[in-house]
């Protein structure tokens, strides 16, 4: 569950940075009755998106949101849903714990759920889905002391990765020309955000930031996620063009970008007055 684990150099990306543009639109996205909600990923071509929120039982529920409507996501089994990705044919993907508090990824396609786990993993999270069908996540084994990034093939063939110098890391999204997106942890206990582009590794670092996390990418190459200023807050990012943008929703003490659709269109979670609500940037 990419959102509740984001635990988590010197880039060779030529960088700029630029200040947030005043004219984006931000939209906050509420569950009905609900003590808090992410949008976690979307909105796909056809405007869904997707997020979890919190019951005010403390229980945790995935959910997706079309056309104003919104329909609770619960595996069944499930203690905890987070949806992290849907395509633009629908499909979402995401992870849920069972009854002993062990997680699981899985599918929802025409509404049939399906459970995919890594190989003799203790936890596995899905947070990608290309529209070619390669899902990318992270898994745990043994004591779950370090996560690792993956690709599940459209074949059913499991390949495990980290970005080099990594003690552990996860993988958040991958685009149609199969560029990964994600983030990872160095030996010092440093997050840097990464990309996995042909093979290639490339860290992502915000200028002057603490923590950078890389959590959603396009078709166009856009990156999005989450930094934290020397300071102590979290804002969220562009990196366009090599371009980097600051940015934070209205009133927010913390803004973190999860997804981003060809369009342009953002979305996230940010925290304002103590509470997490999900927001929609619209160019």
């Amino acid at each position: 569950m990419v959102n509740a684990f984001r635990f988590l150099a010197l880039s060779i990306i030529g960088f700029a940075l630029t200040s947030a543009v005043s004219a984006q639109q931000y939209t906050t996205i509420d569950f009905p009755g609900a003590v808090a909600t992410t949008l976690n990923g979307g909105p796909n071509p056809e405007g869904t998106n997707i997020g979890s929120y919190t019951d005010v039982k403390g229980v945790t529920h995935g959910f997706f949101l079309q056309n104003g409507k919104f329909t609770t996501i619960d595996p069944p089994g499930s203690t905890l849903t987070t949806p992290n990705w849907i395509t633009p044919q629908g499909a979402i993907v995401g992870a849920y714990n069972d009854s002993n508090g062990f997680s699981h990824g899985f599918i929802l396609d025409e509404g049939q759920y399906r459970t995919v786990d890594f190989p003799a993993a203790v936890n596995t999270t899905i947070d990608g889905l290309s529209p070619s069908g390669e899902f990318v996540g992270f898994y745990c084994t043994g004591a779950c002391t370090r996560n690792h990034s993956f690709i599940l093939a459209k074949k059913g063939t499991f390949s495990s990765f980290d970005p080099p110098g990594a003690t552990t890391s996860i993988a958040a999204t991958v685009n149609p020309s199969g560029a990964i997106v994600g983030a990872y942890a160095d030996s010092a206990g440093v997050v840097h955000g990464y990309l996995l582009d042909h093979g290639t590794f490339t860290t992502i670092d915000f200028p002057g930031s603490t923590f950078t996390f890389a959590g959603a990418n396009n078709p166009e190459g856009d990156i999005v996620g989450e930094y934290i200023d020397t300071a102590g807050v979290a804002h969220g990012f562009l990196l366009r063009g090599g371009v980097f943008t600051s940015f934070d929703a209205p009133a927010a003490t913390l803004t973190d970008a999860a997804g981003i659709n060809p369009s342009g269109v953002i979305v996230g979670i940010y925290v304002s007055g103590g509470v997490t609500h999900g927001f929609i940037r619209t160019p």
